[in-house]
């Protein structure tokens, strides 16, 4: 079963030509003939596109569309219009209607409406798909973030084991059980600088150094006596924190943070050296991790083919990705509503605000104005941004820029006016063209050559029209000045009267021409 289309219309016929066509096309076509069951038949079926006809008895289809877009603004409505109202079809387009079509309804022109409507669609499916894929991104940094912090926390809870030591100083044998279940490398040294124990994983993995010097496991540990760490605590008598590489039994190297604490004898000299070395491979592993995906981050948030902001409670910008700042300059720290509106006071209905109150994501099409004064046209979708517990902090506002399909509809209103147009001039030689035949078939059947004279002049000057119509299109399909010309009241009555004398007189009705003498020449 294709995809649901809901045809609103008064007449059967049109209901019942409608039906045909979409059908043909792949629609599921549900019809209804008047607004009231329109409306109760869209609230059962939901479907994402609606053809209304303009005018209705009762309620119009400009309400019609207004209850649709309150109900499901996501919702594409495409308007059906007779020639006589063309100014209902503009006011629906100000009412966010996705386009108007002529009656008699042409295949193609149905068509192309309907592709629009779906392209309007299918931009809002990738847009909602392109905002849940930055929600997934932002919350999978985020975890990485919050471990790569646990490590860093699990460095000072390293560092804070030094003072505990200092309580089993008494019981040598007993530390050093404790230390072999400590994951990291656990040394004692004396006053002479030299290794007097250590624990299991010490030695597993920097090999037996007892008796060693105190400097020898770091890199280039020979000739470093003076910058030893342990011998730095001897001196002050005070526990260090430093970053370190020491040389392990397979030859490989690894980065350590060491700590040394004193161990003071019973008149608190210090008479020997507690060292821990954490092994931090895997938080520079990590921190490495953290700034390269912070990197590809910001390069997706500065790439965005959008306008991305982000914004707190207070409305205030904290962030902003490349293309804002090229259009809306760099205003971190400003109000969004005086950077997007010149405002002094927040939008009404503000879809930040919507998403700060309940977590979800909202949808509005508005009007900003560019650093440089440009109006733009945007489309804006909204994200909120959670802490670890869950609670919104922050909101990321997506706008899109429209500007250009906004003015391709203002330029297809004004290409419906001006075919209008050219079919009612077209209709009105045709009509002067049937008079002129008149005329001369009347001429014919009576042998008036003066009657059959002036038909064919009728008949000359309505194809003048027309050459001079097709000429008039040709040279005003570029842009060019109005140019302004006089002509003959005379003869512009003369003409219309010669028009509209052979449909008088052909339905037996008297015409009589009267124009006034003090008529002035020119117009």
């Amino acid at each position: 079963m294709g995809e649901k289309i809901l045809v609103v219309d008064d007449q059967e016929g049109i209901r019942k030509v409608l039906n045909i066509l979409l059908s043909d096309i792949g629609y599921h076509v549900f019809t209804a003939e008047n607004t009231e069951e329109g409306l109760r038949i869209f609230r059962d079926v939901n479907p994402p596109i609606v053809l209304t006809d303009i005018k209705m008895p009762g309620r119009d289809g400009i309400e019609f569309l207004c209850e649709i877009k309150q109900v499901s603004p996501e919702t594409e409505v495409i308007m059906i219009t007779g020639h006589g109202d063309m100014e209902l079809a503009i006011k629906s387009l100000k009412y966010d209607a996705t386009d108007f079509i002529n009656k008699p309804i042409r295949n193609d022109v149905l068509e192309i409406a309907l592709k629009r409507a779906h392209a309007k669609i299918s931009m809002r499916r990738e847009l909602r798909t392109y905002t849940e894929n930055l929600e997934v991104l932002v919350r999978e940094k985020s975890a990485k973030l919050v471990e790569a912090e646990r490590q860093i926390a699990a460095e000072q809870v390293v560092e804070g084991l030094s003072s505990v030591m200092r309580d089993i100083s008494d019981d040598l044998q007993g530390g050093i059980r404790y230390f072999n279940e400590m994951p990291c490398f656990v040394s004692i040294h004396n006053r002479d600088l030299k290794i007097v124990a250590t624990n299991q994983i010490f030695k597993e993995r920097l090999g037996d150094k007892i008796g060693s010097n105190s400097w020898e496991i770091y890199k280039d540990g020979t000739g470093r006596n003076e910058t030893c760490p342990v011998r730095k605590t001897f001196q002050t008598g005070k526990g260090l924190r430093i970053e370190e590489t020491v040389k392990c039994l397979d030859g490989k190297e690894l980065p350590v943070v060491v700590h040394t604490a004193p161990i003071r004898g019973s008149e608190q000299d210090v008479e020997l050296v507690l060292e821990i070395s954490a092994d931090i491979t895997e938080v520079n592993r990590l921190q490495e991790e953290l700034r390269e995906t912070q990197q590809r981050y910001q390069q997706l948030f500065d790439e965005a083919p959008c306008y991305i902001s982000v914004q707190d409670r207070e409305f205030r910008i904290t962030a902003a990705n490349l293309r804002f700042k090229e259009d809306f300059g760099d205003n971190i720290g400003g109000y969004c509503y005086e950077i997007y509106k010149h405002r002094t006071d927040p939008c009404p209905d503000c879809v930040i605000l919507k998403t700060f109150e309940d977590g979800k994501s909202y949808q509005s099409e508005t009007i900003v104005t560019s650093e440089k004064g440009e109006p733009c046209n945007v489309l804006i979708w909204t994200a909120p941004i959670r802490n670890a517990v869950g609670e919104i902090t922050q909101v990321m506002e997506m706008s899109t820029n429209i500007t250009q399909i906004r003015k391709l509809q203002d330029h297809l209103t004004s290409l419906g006016l001006l075919i209008g147009s050219v079919s009612h001039g077209v209709k009105g030689i045709l009509t002067g063209l049937d008079g002129g035949m008149y005329r001369i078939e009347s001429g014919l059947e009576k042998d008036d050559k003066q009657r059959i004279k002036d038909g064919w002049e009728v008949v000359k000057l309505m194809v003048s029209r027309i050459r001079n119509m097709v000429l008039d299109i040709l040279y005003y399909a570029k842009k060019r000045d109005l140019k302004w010309e006089r002509i003959d009241v005379l003869s512009f009555a003369g003409e219309v009267a010669s028009i509209v004398e052979p449909q008088a007189l052909s339905h037996g009705i008297d015409f009589i021409r009267n124009f006034e003498k003090e008529t002035p020449d020119r117009l």
